[in-house]
């Protein structure tokens, strides 16, 4: 699974942050970053409730 970011949706609000802080960052604009490439195994059940709970809806599983 790999996790994408609609940047014009997301406001950076950081909930994904806190649910799973070394797959998403923010910057010290307080722009999202996104670790690249497939989400570990033992990580995407967290990645999936950060893409549930973003309130922008900006976040999403790629195909």
């Amino acid at each position: 699974m790999e996790v994408g970011v609609d940047f014009d949706q997301c406001e950076a609000n950081g909930i994904c942050v806190g649910i799973a802080p070394d797959i998403f960052d923010l910057n010290d604009d307080d722009e999202l970053i996104v670790a690249g490439g497939e989400v570990p195994a033992d990580r995407v059940e967290d990645v999936r409730d950060a893409i549930a709970q973003c309130p922008k809806a900006a976040l999403f599983e790629k195909r």
